[in-house]
């Protein structure tokens, strides 16, 4: 592995390269993005790739990208041209891209703004809340979580995120019933940091949930576009975004194994089944599943 930092005007990113460049396999490297993840997240996923040259990346302003532009925010539009960018560094023309969560969000306005960038997209589960029947609703309980986060800190905004993602459904008045949940349920400290910074539990990430991709865009450009939803994932949040967001596009979601982390080993909490997903993600890649 090699790193690598893209100075520009606004950002410093950093960009990890698994494998050679130019690539020995004939195909183009495999990008994996996240947010609010960085590219320590893809450390599983990645080692199931021993054969492909894979590129992680650091989203500015979190792990290593330092930001220069003043702004705390996270907008999928300046991501998209941040990833362009880097894949421009490399010099390796398309690429194929995995991207989950926020990053999918990114990747997504990546397609729109760059048709060029990608051959193939695999966006998985990509929180958009817009694309919901009850996006009101779903905006009012993202709004709670900020609110236990501000008035709680870390540990109480993280119980509260946890029960919103894993609500079986449409937002409905029997969810805001819900007192509080108390930290200590979900094996979060109850003790108050001080901080209030986390894009995940603020509302410096609301760009990301609340993008509305541009369907005439995407279904324009030539990159393929799979969206992918968790078996696990249910009718929760995430996996309603999903469904929807393939209905935008005219198409069905992609069953992946296991749930929202599925590519994820045992050390970002809750495991997945890295080893599974990586095959199932190798078969849509090669146009098999």
């Amino acid at each position: 592995m090699t790193t690598h930092i893209l100075k520009t005007p606004e950002v410093d990113l950093a960009y990890d390269v698994h494998g050679p460049l130019p690539t020995t396999d004939g195909r183009p490297p495999l990008v994996m993005i996240g947010q609010p993840m960085d590219a320590g997240g893809f450390a599983a996923l990645a080692s199931h790739f021993p054969e492909r040259t894979v590129v992680t990346y650091d989203p500015r302003g979190l792990g290593r990208s330092i930001r220069k532009d003043g702004r705390v925010d996270h907008e999928p539009m300046v991501q998209a041209a941040d990833v362009r960018a880097i894949i421009e560094a490399l010099g390796a023309g398309p690429v194929e891209m995995f991207a989950s969560s926020g990053g999918a969000v990114t990747a997504l306005a990546l397609v729109a703004a760059y048709p060029d960038a990608l051959t193939t997209l695999v966006a998985h589960e990509p929180p958009l809340i817009p694309l919901l029947p009850d996006a009101p609703a779903a905006e009012r309980a993202r709004a709670g979580v900020r609110d236990v986060y501000e008035a709680k800190g870390w540990g109480a905004g993280m119980a509260a995120f946890i029960v919103m993602t894993s609500w079986q459904g449409e937002f409905t008045d029997e969810y805001f019933a819900q007192p509080a949940p108390d930290p200590a349920a979900f094996g979060m400290p109850a003790e108050d940091d001080g901080s209030r910074e986390d894009p995940l539990l603020s509302d410096r990430s609301w760009a990301v949930s609340g993008y509305r991709p541009d369907a005439d865009a995407l279904t324009a450009a030539p990159t393929r576009v799979v969206i992918a939803v968790g078996e696990e994932t249910g009718d929760t949040f995430t996996g309603r975004t999903s469904v929807a967001t393939a209905q935008l596009l005219g198409r069905r979601a992609t069953v992946f194994p296991s749930h929202h982390g599925g590519f994820l080993d045992g050390e970002f909490g809750y495991a997945g089944q890295p080893e599974a997903f990586a095959c199932t993600l190798r078969e849509v890649l090669d146009g098999v599943n």
